[in-house]
Formats: structure tokens, C-alpha cells, sequence
């Protein structure tokens, strides 16, 4: 009788265990996906496809599978822009006025070093920056000389600030001051829109 009802113990302990099912996330378009699952236990985390690369410009903190689309910020920025200046004037007596606008190309050139350092090509001049992972660039205060148009170069100090979106749009603003002999210290801010 002993043996008869441990049989019975163990039988109903055997079919109870092999009842229960494993629980875990059953959508098969879920991040968290178990195919071994049999019960839904509520786990499930949507898939949200996007850059996973914090030093991308566009990463997507949200985001838990590569699409593979993650740009940065140092690579949009090199290149060739087509620029849109909007800068002060110049009043120089005997002289007249003079526009940077005029002065400037209608495209600049964008060079880079892999520590995140940028050049700036004006025509023949070359402006340094730095940008970061957001795209936020910076220029350090720094000399180069420049012809206004006047027949004579000048030494002029350059600084600024600006942004890259990674839609290859930007703007950069530079503040030129210079001394022009006999008139004194001039300071010209430039707003410069670009694009690719």
C-alpha cells in the first residue's frame, strides 16, 4: 500500500511539473524576445531601431538595435559649402564702404585631423576650429590677414562659434577685429549660413 500511494505522490508531483510552462516575452518583434516562452509574462520591450553610438550627432538614446545610421558630426562637417554670408560693413573714410560679403567666395572648403580638428578654408586663408560630438563648433581666437579690398593686407584676429546639423546645413559666426593705421581698431561680425 506504501509503495502504491509514493507511486501516486510521485505521478501527481511528475504530471504537475511538467505542466508548467516557461514564462518570458512571446512577440517575436519585441527586443526581448524568448522563443522558449510559453506564457506571456508582460516582459516585452519594443524594438526601437536608431544609432546606438553616443558620439554619433545622431544618436538615439531611445534606441536598443542599430539601424546603422549613426552619422558624426566631424565627417558632415568636411567638405565643400556653398555659403551665404551676412556680415557688417566696413566705413573707411576716403575709402568708402567696404563689404566682407563681397569679399568672401561663394564656397569654403572644410579639411579635418581625427582629433576632431577642422580647417576652414577661405579662399587662400585657413581659419582652425574644433568640433564636438553635437556639432558644436568652435574657433579659438587666432591672426590671419586678410585684403579688404583696401591694396594692402591686414592682420586680423578671427573667433567664433557655430553648428553642424547633420541634415549638412550649418552656420558659423565670426568676429573680425583689426586696426586699420591712421582710423584705429574696426570689429566686423559675419553670420555665415551653409549648406551642401
Amino acid at each position: 500500500m506504501k509503495v502504491k500511494f509514493s507511486f501516486l505522490i510521485l505521478s501527481i508531483t511528475l504530471i504537475f511539473s511538467s505542466c508548467k510552462k516557461e514564462m518570458g516575452c512571446i512577440d517575436p518583434g519585441a527586443y526581448n524576445y524568448n522563443p522558449d516562452a510559453q506564457v506571456d509574462d508582460g516582459s516585452c520591450i519594443p524594438t526601437v531601431l536608431g544609432c546606438l553610438e553616443s558620439n554619433a550627432i545622431n544618436y538615439n538614446s531611445d534606441a536598443n538595435v542599430s539601424d546603422e545610421s549613426c552619422l558624426y558630426a566631424f565627417n558632415i562637417a568636411q567638405g565643400v559649402w556653398n555659403i551665404t554670408p551676412d556680415c557688417d560693413e566696413i566705413e573707411i573714410p576716403l575709402i568708402g564702404t567696404i563689404s566682407l560679403n563681397d569679399q568672401l567666395p561663394e564656397t569654403i572648403e572644410v579639411f579635418g585631423q581625427e582629433d576632431s580638428t577642422l580647417y576652414i578654408e577661405i579662399d587662400d586663408i585657413s581659419i582652425n576650429g574644433q568640433v564636438d560630438n553635437s556639432g558644436n563648433v568652435t574657433v579659438q581666437e587666432q591672426t590671419i590677414s586678410l585684403d579688404f579690398g583696401m591694396g594692402f593686407p591686414t592682420d586680423v584676429e578671427v573667433e567664433g562659434n557655430g553648428v553642424i546639423y547633420f541634415d549638412n546645413t550649418g552656420n558659423i559666426n565670426l568676429t573680425y577685429s583689426f586696426e586699420i593705421p591712421i582710423i584705429g581698431t574696426q570689429s566686423i561680425d559675419c553670420s555665415i549660413e551653409m549648406n551642401k
